[in-house]
């Protein structure tokens, strides 16, 4: 496939040949359907511990658990797809979480809430979540235009958030909490078109990609142990697996517990709900231009940035009175960092490694962050019980993302001359 023709994409095992534009499209909104119903369960969080009694802390222990499971499926989940091709994989992670969300009405111990919203949801939004799209996205893209379009992946699963959580919110008024989560189960089922236009035998799609440099070549041509073992060896893959886990740290707080915050501050009840949307709209915008900057600048050094940002953005929020205006305004602020990360992230794994194992590598990346994601689900139900508020987790993710600016500025990443990135060397 040459690399300029963006209009077409390679064929998959059956002879077609998908627009990439439809390829987008299906990734984007598949992602959109998955993230959109899994961030929307902060919503869920207060009516569980007033339907079950459990406490906040045990609910934030279920959630917490589907903040690791989600990412503990990815890297397997990417493999998989790696091997078989993506269709069937997309196709289970669908189903699981649209029966996740079926029976979470009818759990009243920690063990089902487990099952059904860290084992069931989260497992299946981690099968159909980012690793095997963005995997099967970069395959399927020229690599000058791979930013832009993980960008516009990436925003659909913020469309999906700013669509889906303001309904959930009206769902729960107009039908009960339960009835709202069964019908965001049947939402998830839309994505099943979707599947039919990723489903292919990667194989194939590689062997139509541009050629490798030597570094990227020979990760090309390995078995998975091989690709696990030299990304492990690699410093720079680390010090961005440790920036993720700051990410997932702080994007797992602000969606498991932000109407908590909201809530914790006096304000209406609805103003959680819109703060996630708005969490989702500002995302969308963040996400669409960190896929544009990643062809522009260093994507180490806008990793860095946007943790800074967050960090400063927090800072402002504590010190700030609280009203609807500022909530709002902050969950904007931090709606533009909130998975802006993920662009300049699979940028650099592609650079670092090619895009045989893509979704594999990627994978890994998210279950780091994963941990940080149960970490942060967890401790701010934990400090929020034990103390009647948020100010430690708020302090404590203020350093690590300072510390995460930090860490990004050591990568291994060729200074950049004008629009290089937008057509790179072989050699990457």
């Amino acid at each position: 496939m040459h690399e300029d023709q963006i209009g077409q994409a390679p064929q998959d095992r059956h002879g077609r040949q998908w627009s990439v534009w439809l390829v987008l499209l299906a990734a984007a909104s598949t992602f959109a359907l998955t993230m959109g119903s899994r961030q929307s369960m902060g919503l869920f969080v207060s009516p569980l511990n007033s339907a079950t009694h459990l406490g906040l802390a045990q609910i934030s222990l279920a959630f917490a658990f589907g903040q690791l499971w989600w990412g503990l499926t990815q890297p397997f989940a990417g493999a998989m797809a790696d091997r078989i091709g993506a269709g069937r994989v997309l196709l289970t992670g669908v189903l699981l979480v649209a029966v996740g969300c079926f029976i979470t009405p009818y759990m009243s111990s920690t063990l089902g809430l487990i099952l059904s919203v860290g084992v069931l949801s989260a497992g299946g939004a981690g099968m159909a979540g980012p690793a095997v799209l963005m995997g099967t996205t970069a395959r399927l893209i020229p690599e000058r235009y791979r930013g832009l379009a993980t960008g516009i992946v990436n925003a659909g699963g913020s469309t999906g958030q700013f669509l889906i959580t303001p309904l959930a919110g009206a769902l729960m008024v107009g039908l009960g909490w339960g009835n709202a989560l069964q019908v965001l189960g049947g939402l998830v089922l839309l994505a099943l078109p979707a599947i039919f236009v990723l489903k292919g035998r990667p194989e194939a799609l590689a062997r139509d990609s541009s050629a490798m440099g030597a570094a990227k070549g020979a990760a090309e041509h390995q078995g998975s142990r091989a690709v696990i073992v030299q990304a492990l060896g690699n410093r720079s893959y680390l010090l961005l697996c440790v920036g993720f886990f700051v990410c997932g740290f702080h994007v797992a707080f602000l969606g498991t517990h932000l109407p908590g915050v909201i809530e914790s501050c006096g304000l209406p009840v609805q103003f959680g709900a819109w703060s996630l949307a708005m969490l989702g709209l500002f995302n969308i915008v963040g996400s669409l231009a960190m896929g544009w900057a990643v062809g522009r600048w260093r994507m180490k050094s806008l990793l860095s940035l946007v943790y800074a940002t967050r960090a400063l953005a927090v800072l402002i929020f504590m010190l700030v009175p609280k009203t609807g205006a500022v909530a709002l305004i902050f969950a904007a602020v931090m709606g533009l960092t909130f998975l802006s990360t993920v662009p300049p992230t699979v940028g650099l794994v592609a650079k670092f490694f090619g895009t045989r194992h893509m979704a594999m590598l990627f994978g890994l990346v998210m279950l780091v962050h994963q941990i940080g994601g149960f970490l942060g689900a967890w401790l701010g139900g934990k400090v929020f019980e034990a103390t009647g508020s948020f100010d430690i987790v708020w302090i404590i993710d203020i350093l690590l993302a300072v510390g995460a600016a930090l860490i990004h500025l050591p990568i291994h990443e060729a200074r950049l001359a004008p629009r290089s990135a937008l057509n790179p060397s072989p050699a990457g």
